[in-house]
């Protein structure tokens, strides 16, 4: 109303001029109304940017209420939890101007996913070294949608498995990238803190609480050997035995050789429960990963073929009598055979399109 008022001020003050002077040109009167138009949106602009300005308050106004309302239960939780009204309210309707990181997951009981609970772990790991860190800030949020809690979320996403990380960024949808690899990657903390920093910039230092069970076997360990040590001091020759020591490195190239430095680097799930069918698979069906589980398997079919081959050079070194020798070299031979043929399936279970096959396909 004010801005209108100025105008037809201006117009009226404009069209008092005494009528004697000289005419004004069609060129002239031209710009002179233009001049009245411009004065007018100055006028507008001065009054408070009209219809546009009043949007862009509310814009700010709901988008300062989003991140009071997530600062607030990160200060209570480091991971909100969010239904299907939550999600769609702070997490997919705009404006937005952070980051909020969703592990999708089904952690009920009935669900038996426990994936999901080693997953949820690590998570609340990493949540709360990002939200005690003195580099805390607004930028990014971590959120959890239960499929129990939130299953019209699950739908609207079309995701049919869990669980699963997803980064929604401040601006725009979410791309490829923005989709965690966990079956490549697993779910230790330190492995999301790395895919974060490469999606967000924020880079999270990842602190665990103190876990004393590893020390305390070590040391129980070292005492048990300074134990057998001590009571055997008066005769050494144990130390010395080549049979130990040969069954003490095979054990080790065997936990080598089956991924499990792998599985502690990456820290991968145990086994994988399709929530759905309720199927579990302890095979990995990619060659870029693999279960605990998995590595396990490995262990036992190399120990079997090695096994086989033990057996097989005792029958043929060994001064038993011929009859025993006889069962040792046939009983080596199934293993081998047997341990290999199955060791051959996992193989090709995980390299798709390998020809090659020995008894089980």
């Amino acid at each position: 109303m004010g801005s209108s008022l100025s105008v037809l001020l201006v117009s009226k003050s404009l069209s008092s001029r005494p009528a004697n002077r000289r005419r004004v040109p069609v060129e002239g009167a031209d710009m002179a109304a233009l001049r009245v138009l411009m004065l007018g949106v100055l006028v507008v602009l001065m009054a408070g940017g009209g219809p546009w300005a009043a949007g862009q308050k509310r814009k700010e106004m709901v988008l300062s209420e989003k991140v009071s309302q997530l600062m607030e239960w990160a200060s209570k939780r480091a991971v909100i939890r969010m239904n299907g009204d939550k999600f769609r309210r702070l997490v997919k309707a705009p404006p937005r101007n952070y980051s909020v990181v969703v592990m999708f997951t089904a952690l009920q009981p009935h669900r038996q996913c426990a994936v999901c609970k080693q997953a949820d772990e690590e998570y609340q790991i990493l949540a709360n070294s990002w939200r005690y860190s003195s580099a805390f800030t607004n930028k990014v949020f971590f959120a959890m949608v239960d499929f129990d809690e939130g299953s019209d979320v699950f739908q609207m996403l079309n995701m049919n498995s869990a669980p699963t990380f997803i980064n929604f960024p401040a601006k725009g949808k979410p791309k490829r990238g923005d989709t965690y690899e966990l079956q490549v990657r697993g779910f230790a903390a330190e492995q999301l803190a790395r895919w974060i920093a490469d999606r967000t910039d924020v880079n999270i230092r990842v602190i665990r609480p103190p876990n004393y069970a590893g020390p305390l076997m070590l040391g129980l360990l070292l005492a048990v050997i300074g134990g057998l040590v001590y009571l055997r001091r008066s005769n050494l020759d144990f130390l010395y035995n080549k049979t130990g020591w040969a069954f003490a490195a095979l054990c080790f190239v065997l936990a080598m050789t089956s991924g499990q430095m792998w599985n502690h680097i990456r820290g991968p799930p145990y086994a994988h429960k399709n929530p759905h069918t309720g199927q579990v698979n302890y095979i990995h069906g990619s060659s870029q990963a693999q279960f605990v589980a998995e590595t396990h398997i490995v262990l036992l079919f190399n120990g079997g073929v090695t096994l086989g081959m033990v057996l097989l050079h005792e029958a043929a070194t060994s001064d038993m009598d011929v009859g025993k020798r006889k069962i040792m070299c046939v009983a080596g031979v199934g293993l081998v055979v047997l341990f290999f043929s199955w060791l051959l399936s996992v193989f090709r279970s995980k390299y798709h399109g390998y020809p090659y096959s020995f008894l089980m396909s």
